[in-house]
């Protein structure tokens, strides 16, 4: 199923580079805007922020960050989605998108046809938090416990459809267990009620947790990523634990209007990759507990398939819709 839901992507990606009129010898004529769907403070906007001033430096224009929260990043992907196809409108694109059109069937653009993928930009690692008392200390123990008694563990999110709700969905599906789902309006309050016992379980960014979890007031089961982390080097992965697909963290990326010259989407993405590279552009990354993970457009263009591919079946599965 993966496979034939890559390629029509990929033939349709290829085609738009190779259709697309002649990029100015110029570009970037003007100043570049990035548009964040997510308010000031967001990771997405602190990773831009940090990229944005050596962006600028290596396109010889400054880099405008735009912030446009609402309807999960959907209001600035539509934005960039009609804006002009010349390079100088561009989106800080997210886990949250490929999410979208299986939860919003009726968004005015599509993610996938209107947009191009230029790079990947970071990743921001998720854990698996439960309050300090729960019994079991690891997730092999969590999910002996929810098998012999389902429904019988809570765990909080940040709302219907959020990336915090989904992920215990895929550990349901993944794990073949049921763990019962109790929506809040935002991270804080699930985060509030797991310290206070209120509920078992959270699947989290890692970033606002850190500090409860070295405090041990919640404790921290499982790393949503690739690796372990270097600040908590105990706690292991989903797939050290057993438990496949967690190793996608939350991504940041950027995309550009679909149509925009060849030349400028591989000139916009060399020169990140570049940025990226650089030692002190990681440790600003690093410090927000974010890692920089550079990509070609094509590569790119193929997580956003297999990511897309994924949270549609992870959706689907589960029956989720939004009032």
């Amino acid at each position: 199923m993966r496979l034939s839901f890559l390629a029509p992507l990929m033939a349709a990606f290829a085609l738009a580079s190779a259709c697309a009129p002649a990029a100015s010898a110029t570009y970037p004529e003007k100043p570049i805007r990035i548009l964040v769907g997510f308010p000031a403070g967001s990771t997405g906007d602190l990773i831009v922020r940090i990229l944005g001033p050596r962006m600028g430096q290596a396109l010889g224009q400054p880099v405008i960050v735009e912030n446009r929260p609402g309807a999960g990043s959907s209001i600035a992907a539509e934005a960039v989605a009609h804006a002009a196809p010349d390079g100088h409108t561009l989106l800080l694109s997210t886990t949250a998108n490929v999410i979208n059109p299986s939860l919003y069937p009726n968004l005015r653009f599509s993610f996938v046809k209107d947009l191009t993928p230029v790079t990947l930009l970071a990743e921001a690692p998720a854990l698996l938090i439960a309050r300090a008392d729960l019994p079991a200390r690891t997730v092999k123990e969590l999910v002996a416990a929810a098998s012999e008694a389902p429904g019988k563990f809570s765990y909080g999110s940040s709302g219907n459809g959020t990336f915090t709700h989904l992920y215990g969905e895929l550990f349901n599906q993944s794990a073949q267990v049921r763990l019962t789902h109790v929506p809040y309006k935002g991270g804080a309050q699930a985060l509030t009620d797991v310290m206070a016992g209120r509920v078992d379980l959270a699947f989290t960014p890692a970033a606002p947790v850190m500090a409860q979890v070295t405090a041990e007031k919640v404790k921290a089961l499982a790393v949503i990523g690739r690796h372990r982390l270097a600040t908590l080097p105990q706690v292991p992965t989903f797939a050290e634990a057993g438990i496949a697909g967690f190793d996608s963290a939350l991504w940041f990326g950027l995309h550009a209007p679909a149509g925009t010259p060849g030349a400028v989407v591989e000139r916009l993405s060399s020169e990140l990759q570049k940025v990226l590279a650089d030692p002190e552009v990681r440790r600003q990354l690093s410090d927000q507990t974010v890692e920089a993970v550079a990509s070609t457009p094509t590569q790119f263009a193929s997580t956003i398939a297999s990511e897309s591919s994924k949270w549609a079946k992870v959706i689907g599965t589960a029956g989720i819709k939004i009032d």
